[in-house]
Parts: structure tokens; sequence; C-alpha cells
């Protein structure tokens, strides 16, 4: 049986994890560049935790420019088996309130300048992301926040957008209205696609900061009542990262729904036609496959 190492992948208020021990902030060379930043490492309730700062410590990368492939390969170097993004979202539901978390299990793709796969022109592969979300890790994460006392939502789309511009109010109407989008954000997309391929278990925790455009009594977003909605958020985050270790506990069975063999089939270039400089590249994530 392995052993469970969880990562989080979130702002800078929820990588400060009070009992975390052994503390210690860890550089990984990628052959995908650089991750955001370093990664803090330790051990919470005997189960080994990894924090990723997504936009780096002091939010240094735009959304459109977070190595989310070096992020991933990163994780996955550091023997990651289960990885939890919590970020800010807008919402496009009343019932889904500033302050309330969503467990995502949905994605709508709108992002266009980010690389989206590991694979390419050498080592060509599909993956499906039919379901992008694990719903064994959704279950710890909804459990996690009922228990410290969040408003939860399990299950929503989450529409992710380039940005950095927050939406125009046409486009929020057309992603409440016509598309039956929930929440709204800029970071989720392609991290869960890469992941999958990885073969690393996804949940997503998506933190309502705002109603997006489209309320007509909320008016556009603001930053600043965004900020003061994430500092509160936070906290509520960092409530729920810290009773996932007791809930996956330390030993950890394969994947029910198949997050952790997602490769198998996935590699359709014959082995004889692949380039064996992509092959290097890809020997954390896709070397149980590989060789």
């Amino acid at each position: 049986m392995a052993q469970t190492r969880i990562a989080v992948i979130g702002g800078s208020g929820i990588y400060d994890i009070d009992g975390l021990e052994g503390a210690q902030w860890v550089s990984v060379d990628t052959p995908w560049g650089d991750p955001s930043d370093q990664i803090l490492t330790g051990t919470l309730d005997g189960v080994p935790m990894a924090f990723l700062p997504r936009h780096g410590r002091g939010h240094v990368h735009a959304p459109s420019d977070v190595p989310y492939r070096a992020n991933i390969d990163a994780l996955k170097r550091l023997g990651v088996t289960d990885v939890i993004s919590v970020s800010a979202c807008g919402s496009f539901r009343e019932a889904m309130a500033p302050g309330d978390f969503v467990i995502v299990d949905q994605f709508i793709d709108r992002t266009f300048a980010r690389p989206k796969s590991f694979f390419g022109t050498g080592c060509v592969a599909h993956v499906s992301v039919a379901h992008p979300t694990c719903p064994r890790l959704s279950d710890a994460c909804e459990t996690a926040g009922r228990a410290a006392g969040i408003t939860v939502h399990r299950g929503g789309t989450y529409l992710a957008m380039e940005g950095p511009q927050f939406s125009t109010l046409a486009e929020s109407r057309m992603y409440r209205d016509h598309w039956g989008a929930d929440v709204i954000g800029m970071t989720n997309m392609p991290e869960a696609k890469l992941a999958r391929e990885a073969e690393l278990c996804y949940a997503s925790v998506a933190m309502v900061t705002d109603y997006d455009s489209w309320h007509p009594h909320h008016g556009e977003v603001d930053v600043s009542q965004i900020i003061a909605i994430l500092m509160g958020n936070a906290d509520k985050g960092r409530a729920l990262v810290a009773r996932l270790p007791a809930l996956l506990g330390a030993d950890r069975a394969p994947c029910p729904h198949g997050c952790d063999r997602a490769l198998d089939n996935a590699i359709l270039t014959a082995p004889e036609k692949r380039d064996p400089a992509v092959l290097a590249r890809l020997d954390a994530v896709a070397g149980r496959v590989l060789g």
C-alpha cells in the first residue's frame, strides 16, 4: 500500500498551517522550468504535506503566467498523490454567496494563452477529463469543510477565463444564463488537466469572494471587497486543509476512480517513434507507463 502525500496549491494564506511538523521550503527542479515558488513541506497528523503558492509568495505570477506544468511536475517529483486546489472565485448563483466554498466537479475551459499538456509531438497522449475531479478527494474536502463550520456547496461548474481582467457584464450573463456555469475563476485550468495527465487525484475548492458582474444589486467586481473576503476565506481554507490528513489517512489504496491510472492506454505514439528528449521530460509525470 502506498503512502498518502497531500499537496495544496493555493494562495499565501493557505500554506500557513498550525502544527505542520518539520516545515521547510524546498526547491524542485523540473524540465518545464521553475515552479511558482519553493514548496513548503512537512508532516501533519502523520501525513506528509506539500504547500505550493500558485502565484508565488507576494503574488508575482499573473494567472496566465503561472507555470502550471512545472508546478504539477514538481509535486509529482515530491511523491504527491493527492492535490487540492484552493482558489478564489466569483459566483453566478445567489445561493453561492461570498464566504461560501464550492467543491467543483466540472470545468468550462475558456483559457487560450497557456500550454495545456505535457504531451505533444514526439509523444502524443489523450487522457479523459470527462470527470476532471476525484470524487474520493472531493468527499474528503466536503467533510473537512463542513466540520470546520464552512457553508459548503457540493458540485458546481467552474468557468476558467483567461484574465487578468474580470468579465464584462455580457460575458457574465452568458456564462450564467446560457452556459450553466456556477462559479468563475482564472487558475484551475489547465491545472486540473495537467494533474490528470500526471495521474494525480485532484479536487477543487473554490472560495467565493463576489458575484462577478451579473448581479443587479452588487455591481461590478471590486478588488478591495474581494481582498476583504479573501482574508476570511483564508482562515476557513486553513481550517479545511488541517482536517484532511485525518480523513485521508497515511496509507493510500489505489484510487477507486482510476485517477492514478489515467495514462493506461492514453499514449498513442508507437514506441519506436517516441522522441527520447520528450520522454526525458516526461520521466516524472508519465514514468509509470513509459518505464
